[in-house]
């Protein structure tokens, strides 16, 4: 699944609080901050909306990640 790589470049200081509100529930706290989200319309919704604060770089995952549970582990470590 693609992902997207959302990064603050300009300060949400004097802009209005929703604008505030999207930037802090992207994830991002601080200036130059970068943060990896999925590629969901809920999201690009959001970086619409601050889209003068953020800079975005679409991520193509080659294959997804393995979590492995505890069994797994467990498993692992006694073979």
């Amino acid at each position: 699944m693609t992902q997207l790589k959302v990064t603050q470049v300009r300060s949400a200081i004097g802009r209005p609080q929703d604008q505030k509100d999207t930037v802090r529930r992207l994830g991002i706290h601080r200036l130059h901050e970068t943060v990896i989200k999925e590629d969901r319309p809920e999201i690009r919704g959001m970086i619409a909306k601050v889209r003068h604060l953020v800079t975005v770089e679409e991520i193509a995952e080659d294959h997804p990640k393995r979590r492995s549970t505890k069994k797994q582990e467990a498993g692992e470590e006694s073979a």
